[in-house]
């Protein structure tokens, strides 16, 4: 992998947690706004809509760069329509990119050693 599909799954990663997060305080918002008088959700609804747009752009981004299976690609996305599911994509996303980002030094390191040879 180069450093531009390690750069999409790092940004996938990175909003994938705040947008589970989201989720979690927009149902507890819908809960409060039926048993108080406390209403968050067009707040919280718009939030959560524009961190789950990302992470829905960011995903088609790192499914085309990292040349996902489809299976993975689902997996991924469920992931995103989980109210926890958020924080077990960035997890695996983070392994992901860092085995991204160790095979593209790898990779550098013998195409410099190639050239140097």
């Amino acid at each position: 992998m180069d450093l531009k599909t390690a750069s999409a799954l790092r940004r996938l990663r990175l909003v994938s947690a705040p947008e589970a997060v989201s989720f979690l305080l927009l149902l507890v918002c819908s809960v409060l706004k039926r048993t108080t008088d406390f209403n968050a959700v067009p707040v919280m609804g718009m939030l959560h809509g524009v961190l789950f747009v990302l992470y829905v752009l960011f995903w088609a981004d790192a499914w085309n760069r990292a040349k996902w299976s489809p299976k993975t690609a689902a997996l991924y996305f469920v992931l995103s329509v989980l109210p926890t599911g958020g924080f077990f994509a960035e997890r695996r996303l983070r392994r992901e990119a860092e085995n991204a980002v160790d095979a593209a030094i790898a990779s550098r390191a013998r195409k410099e050693g190639a050239v140097s040879a």
